[in-house]
């Protein structure tokens, strides 16, 4: 049986950082050069992490399945947007529990908990490279909203 349960303070300081440096190597995967990638991230930080707490209204959680850690998702109101629109700021199911399900189950969990949160939307992005998620979004019903097309020069 999968589950949400909410970070302890200490934990949560170790995912955040973590989830900081996987994000910046995502941006920067996808095109950001590290100081740009490693902007957006500090803002980011200081918008939807301040003073360390997420942001009154976001929930960091960490998937277990049977009381054991397989992954982490944060959820909460899109920045800027009317308070019933949410994002999938971060899911991350982890490397040996891939393939199992788990991710497809987090993200009906997450849809869940944002609907009892009053949520009407939820939306994601998703990196062009991560064709596997990509997959699983489209496969729950996740349409897509924005294509930005880069190339190197």
């Amino acid at each position: 049986m999968l589950s949400l349960v909410e970070f302890e303070p200490s934990a949560l300081a170790r995912w955040r950082t973590l989830t900081g440096a996987a994000y910046l190597e995502e941006r920067v995967a996808a095109g950001d050069d590290r100081a740009t990638a490693a902007e957006r991230l500090a803002e980011d930080e200081r918008l939807l992490f301040p003073g360390g707490a997420p942001a009154p209204g976001h929930l960091v959680f960490q998937v277990r399945h049977d009381e054991e850690p397989v992954g982490s998702l944060w959820i909460g109101p899109e920045h800027g947007a009317p308070p019933e629109r949410w994002w999938v700021w971060s899911i991350e199911i982890d490397e040996p529990f891939r393939g199992r399900g788990f991710g497809r189950a987090a993200m009906e969990l997450a849809e869940q908990e944002a609907r009892r949160h009053g949520a009407t939307q939820l939306g994601l992005n998703v990196f062009g490279h991560n064709e596997v998620a990509r997959s699983l979004y489209e496969s729950l019903g996740y349409e897509v909203s924005r294509l930005q097309l880069y190339k190197r020069l």
